[in-house]
C-alpha cells in the first residue's frame, strides 16, 4: 500500500504526466517494480495510460472524499466561510494539521490574492502560516518539541521567522490571546489572522482563517475590525462542530 501511495503522489503539479522511468525515479522503485504498481492503479481507474505517459484520472478524487466526508468540520465550515467571506470580503479556510504542514479541507475564495493557487488539500509549513500557529500554539509541549525537532524553519519570504526560540514566543502570544497575525511571512503582500476552532471537549481540532491584501487594511485596522469577526465565526463554528459531536 505505501509503495501504491507513493506512485500516486508522485504525479503533482509540476508533473501531471509521466513516464515509466520518471515515476520510478520519483519514488525510489525498481522499473520493474513501478511498473506493476502502474498498471495496477490503471485496472483500478487511478491512473489512465496512452503511449509511454501516464497520469491520474479524476477518480483520485474519491480518495480524498472518503476523508472529508467522514468529518463533519468540512461540511460545517462550509456555510460560516461563505457567511465570513460575504461580511469581510475576503478570502477564507479552514485548515487541520497533518504531520509538519497545514492541509486545507474548507475555502471559500473571494478574489486571488496568492501566486500559488489553495484549493482543498493544499499544503504550506505549519510553522509559516497564521492557521499552522494557531494549531501549534495549542499542541502539548512534547509534540510541539518533536514537531520543532523535525522542521526546516526556512524563510520563505524576507519577513520570516527561522528561529526556534523566536517562534515558541509567538506560540505563547498566540495562545495567550486566541488569534494570530502572519504578515507577509507565506508570500510578500498577504496579510492573514486565524482563530481556533474546538471540539465540544475544548480542544482545538481546527484553524479558520481570513487572508488578504496587506495594503487594504493596517494592523491596526486588521486587530480591531477583522479579528472580532473571524474570532466569532471560529466561535460559531465551534458551537456546530460540538453540537454534531454530541
Amino acid at each position: 500500500m505505501a509503495r501504491g501511495l507513493a506512485v500516486i503522489t508522485a504525479f503533482d503539479a509540476d508533473h501531471p504526466r509521466q513516464t515509466l522511468s520518471e515515476v520510478a525515479r520519483a519514488t525510489g522503485l525498481t522499473r520493474a517494480t513501478a511498473r506493476r504498481f502502474l498498471h495496477t492503479l490503471v485496472e483500478l481507474g487511478y491512473v489512465d495510460t496512452a503511449g509511454t505517459s501516464f497520469w491520474l484520472t479524476p477518480r483520485v478524487l474519491d480518495l480524498g472524499y472518503s476523508y472529508l466526508s467522514s468529518m463533519p468540520l468540512s461540511e460545517l465550515a462550509q456555510p460560516h466561510l461563505e457567511k465570513l467571506s460575504a461580511r469581510l470580503d475576503e478570502s477564507s479556510s479552514v485548515a487541520v494539521l497533518d504531520g509538519s504542514d497545514i492541509v486545507y479541507v474548507g475555502r471559500v475564495q473571494v478574489r486571488r490574492i496568492m501566486n500559488i493557487g489553495i484549493t482543498i488539500g493544499t499544503r504550506f509549513p505549519a510553522f509559516a502560516t497564521s492557521m499552522g500557529r494557531v494549531l501549534l500554539a495549542a499542541l502539548p509541549d512534547d509534540e510541539l518539541d518533536a514537531y520543532l525537532a523535525e522542521t526546516d524553519m526556512r524563510a520563505i519570504t524576507p519577513h520570516g521567522l527561522t528561529d526556534e526560540a523566536a517562534l515558541r514566543a509567538e506560540l505563547a502570544v498566540i495562545s495567550a490571546r486566541g488569534w494570530s497575525l502572519v504578515d507577509q511571512e507565506l508570500e510578500p503582500g498577504l496579510r492573514s489572522l486565524a482563530a481556533p476552532v474546538r471540539d465540544r471537549d475544548g480542544r482545538v481540532v481546527a484553524a479558520l482563517n481570513v487572508s488578504t491584501h496587506a495594503a487594504r487594511y493596517s494592523l491596526e485596522q486588521l486587530h480591531d475590525d477583522l479579528v472580532p469577526v473571524i474570532l466569532d465565526a471560529a466561535r460559531a463554528l465551534s458551537a456546530d462542530l460540538g453540537t454534531v459531536n454530541r
